[in-house]
């Protein structure tokens, strides 16, 4: 039985800069879906791509005001989504990242923007946490790789937004 993400004291997790962890082969990930443009076209077409890569796992949409909008400068809302992504396949974590970036461009993201132009992103994906392979039965002609016990916070993301943190908690991310 698995213990749900209310068990998951998230505090208690390591955490690590991604940097550190490049190399390292991923099998599980959970990411933080942003769209404040066109999300109804861009969200699906993310949520297709991702299930190419593994299983896929959705959390609710939420609609969030950008925190970085002023009554100077308004923005329009942010859609937002968690997705738990089971990898078929184990990716290093540098792999995984530029297959994101990759996504986020198949969605015409665009990151230039003049100074004071309001920025219309289509799509950004971020890993907020990730479960590393542990090679067993290593000796055979079959390497087999299972998830790590625990998952790792990604610095750059910690402390997580609060829909992150709901998403997260609907996911109903194990901690085994």
């Amino acid at each position: 039985m698995h213990k749900t993400s209310t068990d998951l004291n998230v505090e208690a997790l390591t955490q690590c800069s991604p940097e550190s962890l490049q190399a390292q082969p991923v099998v599980e990930v959970v990411l933080a879906l942003g769209s404040n443009y066109q999300a109804e076209k861009y969200l699906p077409l993310a949520r297709e791509r991702l299930a190419a890569l593994g299983e896929v796992r959705l959390s609710t949409a939420f609609q969030n005001p950008d925190f970085t909008a002023t009554t100077q400068l308004p923005k329009p809302d942010y859609n937002n989504q968690c997705v738990h992504l089971v990898l078929t396949t184990p990716m290093r974590l540098q792999q995984l990242q530029q297959t994101f970036k990759t996504l986020e461009g198949d969605c015409n993201r665009c990151r230039q923007t003049k100074p004071n132009q309001v920025r219309r992103v289509t799509m950004d994906i971020d890993i907020l946490m990730i479960k590393l392979a542990s090679v067993e039965n290593s000796l055979s002609k079959n390497i087999v790789y299972l998830p790590t016990k625990n998952w790792i916070i990604m610095t750059d993301r910690y402390p997580f937004k609060a829909h992150e943190r709901l998403g997260i908690k609907e996911l109903a991310i194990a901690h085994n």
